[in-house]
């Protein structure tokens, strides 16, 4: 009975310590081709739905690996399909791949000297968000996967998404959301999607995750105050609409403070512009202002809207002005199924090491992986690329001229995509 007793805690024992890196000899071998995408990437960055070349390069790479390809899904997307020896679960695993309009400082050898015209100005355009690691990674998990598709034991559809960060002038739907619109996560129907996102400021190779609400709903708003043009020198014989503008937004900030219950959840109202006048001596007949909202919640999201249009419209009236409000929606909130979550928790430890796995507070950014995590089961995660030796407040934050990302821990970006696809096939 003993020995019974015995054979049993040692094959139980066994069973916790069995969780593998999968491949990991070819994980190690491609991370140099991995560094490589990378920095191509990064030196010829694409503005949204304008990934052409960037596109071109992923599906010839796909095709070479012996997979089905889409081209053109959701303008500029390309998607692979990877069909296991065997039956089994469809995984969809995602990377975005669009640029931002934004000038490189970082003096590296494969820097960005791409210019646009974007919004009437002419402009740098820069992977300062990192979906050229993204891509590079994927395209890395995909050549690992597809070298191995004999112990497949279902199917994985690689994703290559546009247009994440925004279609400047489209008033229709893009990246993600054109996306499942079109079908992707269907023909074979997507059982669950993973996607990754690195973060220059956390250490390189660790991994930070939030089970439930992660990523914040973003919403946008425009305000226009209408008042009446008048000489500067004469202010009482018109309506000054900055003016009016200046106590709305004074206003809208304590939605915040006095309507948000902030125990529940955080709340963000910012505004990112304002424009009136051209002369100083003229106040203007109207002004125009717009800023961003985050939320984590349905109600949060819709007491925050009536306050915004209530604040807006009734200062202007005490003021004798009219304000015209606009609120557009943007991405829901990115939210990571729980019970998904504590599944691939030990997939994604194995991957980055038991103690460079870390759970965080939600994050106030926004990202359309929320559009098929909204239909399918989810988990998106953070993976650090801080410089070592640098601390959070040293380094650049994403969306900055100076963003720059070190590159050692791409290959556990690579090693935690195929554990999440091993490790969730041998579930089923």
């Amino acid at each position: 009975m003993l020995n019974k007793v015995y054979l049993l805690i040692v094959l139980c024992s066994f069973g916790l310590s069995a969780q593998t890196n999968y491949f990991q000899s070819d994980v190690n071998a491609i991370e140099s081709k991995v560094i490589e995408w990378r920095r191509d990437f990064h030196q010829h960055p694409e503005l949204g739905n304008q990934e052409f070349r960037t596109a071109e390069i992923i599906a010839k790479h796909l095709e070479s690996l012996g997979l089905e390809v889409q081209r053109n899904v959701a303008a500029t997307g390309v998607v692979g399909l990877l069909k296991g020896a065997k039956p089994g679960p469809v995984i969809a695993l995602r990377a975005d791949m669009d640029g931002l309009p934004v000038t490189e400082r970082v003096n590296l050898p494969f820097k960005s000297n791409v210019k646009v015209e974007y919004a009437d100005q002419t402009t740098g355009v820069m992977h300062a968000c990192g979906h050229d690691s993204h891509m590079a990674i994927l395209m890395g998990a995909a050549e690992v996967l597809a070298k191995h598709k004999n112990e497949l034991a279902g199917t994985v559809k690689f994703i290559f998404q546009p247009a994440e960060e925004g279609v400047f002038g489209e008033g229709k739907a893009f990246g993600a959301d054109l996306m499942v619109q079109e079908g992707v996560l269907e023909n074979p129907k997507v059982d669950v999607a993973f996607g990754l996102h690195i973060n220059s400021q956390t250490p390189a190779g660790h991994i930070k995750y939030k089970s439930g609400a992660t990523m914040a709903a973003v919403d946008q708003f425009y305000i226009t105050v209408k008042g009446k043009q008048t000489h500067g020198a004469y202010p009482w014989s018109g309506i000054d609409p900055i003016l009016v503008s200046s106590q709305i937004i004074i206003g809208l900030n304590t939605i915040i403070s006095r309507n948000v219950n902030l125990i529940e959840n955080p709340a963000v109202v910012s505004v990112g512009a304002i424009n009136a006048g051209n002369r100083h001596n003229i106040i203007p007949e109207e002004a125009k202002f717009l800023g961003t909202i985050r939320t984590f919640d349905l109600e949060q999201r819709a007491l925050v809207h009536r306050r915004i249009k209530e604040i807006a419209e009734n200062i202007a009236k005490s003021a004798g002005a009219v304000a015209e409000v606009t609120i557009e929606n943007g991405y829901p909130v990115t939210y990571n199924n729980p019970a998904l979550t504590d599944k691939m928790l030990p997939s994604l430890r194995t991957a980055a090491g038991e103690n460079n796995v870390l759970e965080v507070n939600a994050v106030m950014g926004a990202e359309d992986f929320s559009y098929f995590a909204r239909e399918v089961p989810g988990l998106f995660f953070f993976l650090g690329a801080m410089e070592h030796g640098k601390s959070a407040a040293e380094v650049a934050p994403h969306h900055t001229p100076d963003f720059y990302i070190d590159e050692s821990g791409f290959k556990v970006g690579v090693q935690a995509f195929c554990n999440l696809v091993l490790d969730y096939m041998k579930m089923k």
